[in-house]
């Protein structure tokens, strides 16, 4: 790069690579930072998979970064279970719809936008960190970057992990994405792999903490059995074909996402992803919002008044209101739907179900709800 960088990306995972490439697009001079892999990492299989909307499905496209069929399988239906006979059922075709969300595997996306990186010329993939007008972190919410910044990240803390792992089922998924919620405020789902017909599954199972280490302990037949359980038995006999992850589960917000480079006059930093933000996993929106911090802020770069440094700070402030306040709209509704299955005092469990099949039926509701989960302002 013969001119140095405009903005320095801390991070590249998914946000931070799709967050390089939309500022090259537009011309601004990028620098990745990449830290070197560490030895025996590329061993372990990733069995990540992540439920993407279509609003980032259009954003990774335009990118042409999508991965091919083969690793994101189209979600036609999605049922979700109470634990009193609630239900609620979500359908792409009442829709209209091709799909309600596609879940695609991590390291097929991961190799598709790093062989987009590759042959961006105005993307330099350095190892440390450099000086530029902005630096946006996309570490993580374990980011170290955050922290020596002096930003607060406020963690709310739930009483359970979620376990992930990848299983075969003995019937097939058909396209249907299936959750479950017991009285313990434990959710399981089960998201489809392997195309339309497969029989491939994605675990994630968000379970008390003190149930995880016995879960975790088991042997493949005994786990085999308790998710087989667990799911009533909807897809037959499932069957572990990956080892098991798991990570203690919170919610969490920084109290800011952009500032002044401490020491540096005019320079500037801001925060993307899981840095500035994360949230309970069982509506599968984490990533989405991750995407669409990127798009925002590409978006608020793109459009700035030509005298503006890609580091102004009314400009970022601009970013951060527009992202905070769908963040925070996200953040409450999982967590209010987390707590609205770990109580079960007097008539709440008849109540929380009557209300899921009192909302199955609510047509116009579920039209608008649906279209937002996808990511479309209708």
């Amino acid at each position: 790069m013969a001119l140095p960088p405009e903005v320095c990306i801390r991070g590249a995972g998914i946000v931070g690579r799709t967050l390089a490439l939309l500022l090259a697009r537009e011309r601004v001079r990028v620098a990745l930072v990449v830290p070197p892999a560490t030895p025996g990492k590329e061993d372990i299989r990733d069995i990540r998979a992540y439920a993407l909307n279509t609003a980032s499905r259009t954003l990774l496209e335009s990118l042409r970064a999508w991965p091919d069929p083969a690793h994101a399988t189209a979600v036609r239906e999605m049922l979700v279970h109470g634990d009193e006979g609630g239900r609620v059922q979500f359908s792409a075709a009442r829709q209209k719809v091709d799909a309600l969300a596609w879940i695609v595997d991590v390291p097929a996306l991961e190799q598709q936008l790093a062989d987009a990186v590759r042959f961006q010329p105005l993307i330099e993939v350095v190892a440390e960190p450099v000086t530029a007008p902005l630096t946006v972190v996309c570490e993580g919410k374990a980011s170290t970057t955050r922290e020596a910044l002096g930003v607060s990240y406020e963690v709310t803390r739930y009483p359970q992990h979620a376990i992930a792992a990848r299983m075969e089922a003995e019937q097939s998924h058909d396209g249907i994405a299936r959750q479950w919620f017991n009285d313990r405020g434990e959710v399981l789902a089960l998201l489809p792999l392997g195309g339309t017909h497969g029989k491939t599954v994605a675990l994630v199972w968000s379970v008390d903490q003190l149930r995880a280490p016995d879960l975790l302990a088991q042997g493949n037949d005994e786990f085999n059995a308790a998710v087989t359980e667990a799911s009533h038995n909807s897809l037959g006999a499932l069957k572990l074909t990956s080892e098991r992850g798991a990570w203690p589960l919170a919610r969490a917000i920084a109290d800011r996402w952009t500032g002044a480079m401490p020491g540096q006059p005019n320079r500037s930093w801001a925060l993307a992803g899981d840095a500035a933000h994360t949230v309970h996993p069982l509506a599968g929106q984490g990533l989405n919002l991750g995407l669409a911090d990127a798009a925002e802020l590409a978006d608020v770069i793109k459009n700035r008044d030509y005298w503006r440094s890609v580091g102004d700070a009314r400009l970022l402030r601009r970013y951060e209101r527009a992202r905070r306040a769908d963040v925070l709209q996200m953040s409450l509704a999982t967590d209010g739907l987390q707590q609205l299955f770990s109580h079960n005092l007097g008539p709440l469990p008849a109540l929380r179900n009557w209300g899921m099949r009192g909302f199955d039926r609510t047509r116009l509701v579920k039209h608008w709800i649906t279209a937002q989960a996808m990511g479309l302002k209708a």
